[in-house]
């Protein structure tokens, strides 16, 4: 249905464009009129009232569509007289049924019959649909050509729908935001009902054990993540003091000491980095880096981990250097060529430019840069699980295996988990911690760029 309604679309608004630019240009000549604005406009006009109608019929049939069609097919099931129905289960069947008769053997005659209704309606659904999309723009465009006169501003018009369009995007962003943060506020205080926020921020156990039966052993469990957030602290710091010099170290040559044709090879090559995917990295990591600081770790005398936070870390750290050379060689570019004259001028060489001049007013962005590699370190899931390992470790030792809040949360959400069960819920506690965390960096990050921006503007 997707496909075919994108076509529909497509040609009913291209249809509504060109009928727009030859109405106007009809009715200026019949007139003799000249137009307020120029022809295009006009068809831009047009072609909005065409697609507006299209879009609101596509999603509501979209968000609708399904509970109507699974309403009209349940109502036929009695549920009182068959308890041991499931809704959910039943609708899935019927699916099944209705979408491949060879899992129509052996099924009860109230099913075969459900999925011959539900197919029906399907049908019955989709040729409305189409129909709709197809009324609703016809409708659209006979509304708009009713105002297709030399006088009517469609420019103007245009713009304010322009402005209108950018607003919506800005308040689904903001209203995304929002919606992470009530989500986790909200399942979080679900969790917090059952499991103590003091144990929960100060503990130093996590084993979140959850009893399958009244009275099983151990079924208290423990919920103390400081060893998950310390293994995150942990890792992040490895990688970023890989990251930080290297990255802007490699920001600071292109900028400043490489020819272009040097610039032009190295700059895409360093980028290349920052498309490889995490998972290819947790394996070089595993197969490669892990190996390697076992042995370093055992010929210094240390029981090294097969897997450990120094691999990670190191790994992690490679994988975020793109991201900062790239940001911080930009943000060095962007420094007016006046200041690098001036500091020259009055006899400073070029390292004491860089040192003196440059940095400090590339500050802000370079910050910037070092904020989103310590968010790229932070979140990062493949690499920890295949070269760090999942144990809840409180250690300050990179030589052994921790884990991070990520993993802790995918490890929660895995498998077919109630989300009434403490340790499903962590998930979103956890998250939430990590959430106010990062916004705590962000904030101190920014009240060190408004301080230096200020300076240097």
């Amino acid at each position: 249905m997707f496909y075919w309604s994108l076509i529909i679309i497509v040609l009913g608004i291209y249809s509504a464009y060109i009928f727009g630019k030859s109405r106007i240009k009809s009715n200026a000549k019949q007139l003799d009129i000249k137009t307020v604005s120029l022809p295009t406009y006009y068809a831009q006009y047009m072609m909005v009232w065409c697609l507006l109608p299209a879009l609101i019929v596509y999603f509501g049939w979209i968000i609708f569509e399904n509970q109507i069609i699974q309403n009209l097919v349940l109502a036929n099931f009695d549920f009182e007289l068959n308890p041991t129905l499931n809704p959910g289960l039943l609708i899935a069947e019927i699916k099944n049924v209705a979408s491949n008769i060879s899992f129509a053997e052996g099924k009860a005659i109230e099913i075969l019959n459900a999925a011959e209704h539900y197919s029906s309606l399907k049908f019955t659904s989709t040729v409305a649909f189409y129909l709709s999309v197809l009324i609703f723009m016809i409708l659209g465009v006979m509304i708009a050509s009713r105002k297709l006169q030399p006088t009517f501003r469609a420019q103007k018009s245009i713009e304010n729908y322009i402005k209108y369009f950018l607003f919506f995007c800005s308040t689904v962003a903001v209203l995304t935001t929002v919606g992470i943060v009530f989500s986790l506020l909200f399942e979080s205080l679900r969790f917090f009902s059952e499991v103590s926020i003091f144990e929960f921020l100060f503990g130093t156990k996590w084993y979140p054990y959850i009893p399958i039966r009244e009275g099983q052993s151990g079924s208290q469990g423990s919920f103390g993540a400081i060893p998950i957030f310390a293994g995150t602290f942990l890792i992040m710091i490895v990688a970023m003091s890989v990251a930080t010099p290297i990255g802007l170290f490699t920001a600071i040559y292109l900028s400043e000491y490489a020819s272009p044709k040097i610039r032009s090879i190295v700059k895409p090559l360093l980028e290349i980095l920052a498309g490889v995917p995490t998972i290819v990295y947790g394996f070089f990591a595993f197969v490669t880096v892990a190996p390697f600081v076992k042995t370093f770790g055992q010929s210094l005398g240390i029981d090294a981990s097969p897997t450990s936070a120094l691999a990670a870390g190191l790994v992690m750290g490679i994988m975020i250097i793109p991201f900062i050379s790239s940001l911080s060689d930009d943000v060095i570019n962007s420094v007016p060529q006046s200041l690098r004259e001036g500091s020259l001028g009055v006899g400073a060489n070029k390292a004491e430019t860089i040192k003196k001049v440059i940095l400090p007013a590339a500050l802000p962005g370079i910050v910037g840069a070092f904020l989103l590699g310590v968010s790229r370190a932070i979140g990062e899931t493949m690499i920890v699980v295949v070269a760090a390992g999942t144990a809840p470790n409180l250690t300050a030792n990179p030589f052994e295996n921790v884990t991070t809040v990520t993993v802790q949360i995918v490890i929660a959400l895995i498998g077919d988990q109630e989300f009434d069960d403490p340790r499903t819920l962590s998930a979103f506690a956890l998250g939430l911690v990590l959430f106010v965390i990062t916004l705590i960096l962000n904030i101190f990050a920014l009240r060190i760029v408004k301080k230096y921006r200020e300076r240097y503007e």
